[in-house]
């Protein structure tokens, strides 16, 4: 048994699951993970047993537990350095840390409206004013890292493969789930994204999961 665990919910739903979780697997460090199904009437019960907050994802390293997305993804980035899960110039790590936190603190709209749900698709979807005011901030993000890391300094939004990336990951999907018009730059950095082996893995994965929630938001 590996000495990391991370829990996880439904794959299939949970975007804060999949951020967590794709950063420790781009880490290739070995760990065990264990998929809690949310909203069913044991799932609180459950999930206390291993996050005080009754959320996840959960990170348990030994005897330490670690909850909520970015402070897991932090947690990793600073226990196993090597894998320059932040940009080593201090200028876009800020940058990176910036976009992250907006990421995790923002968006609510997109996330009530367009919730991560990988397996289906809905094209056609009514877009509010205020779910395209986030489409766009998002799209003007991506733009303004891939500005500063220079063409052709590799696929993702600081060249290399950072912790921002995987904030923004369950948001390539929801873009794929509802099939939003992106700009050309937006549209490719979501095709890396999606062509990424770790997350064609949790596709695989949350088609196979039983279980289905009619009303979501994760």
């Amino acid at each position: 048994m590996a000495d990391l665990t991370i829990y996880l919910g439904n794959k299939n739903y949970s975007s804060w699951s999949l951020r967590a979780w794709l950063a420790l697997k781009r880490t290739t460090v070995a760990f065990d993970e264990v998929v809690v199904p949310l909203y069913q009437p044991t799932s609180r019960e459950t999930v206390l047993k291993y996050s005080p907050s009754g959320r996840l994802p959960a990170l348990k390293h030994g005897e330490l537990t670690v909850w909520d997305s970015l402070a897991i993804c932090e947690y990793i980035a600073e226990s196993f350095p090597t894998f320059d899960l932040w940009p080593k110039d201090p200028a876009m790590r800020a940058a990176a840390r910036a976009v992250s936190a907006e990421m995790h603190a923002g968006f609510q709209a997109l996330r009530q409206h367009l919730p991560m749900n990988i397996r289906s698709s809905f094209p056609g979807r009514e877009i509010t004013a205020e779910v395209q005011a986030d489409i766009n901030r998002i799209m003007s993000i991506w733009r303004d890292c891939r500005a500063r890391c220079g063409e052709g300094q590799g696929d993702f939004l600081f060249g290399h493969f950072t912790v921002a990336d995987a904030m923004y990951a369950p948001v390539a999907s929801r873009f794929r789930t509802y099939k939003i018009e992106l700009e050309r730059e937006a549209a490719a950095y979501c095709d890396a994204i999606m062509a990424m082996p770790e997350i064609q893995e949790w596709i695989t994965a949350s088609r196979n999961e039983p279980m289905v929630v009619e009303q979501f938001e994760f």
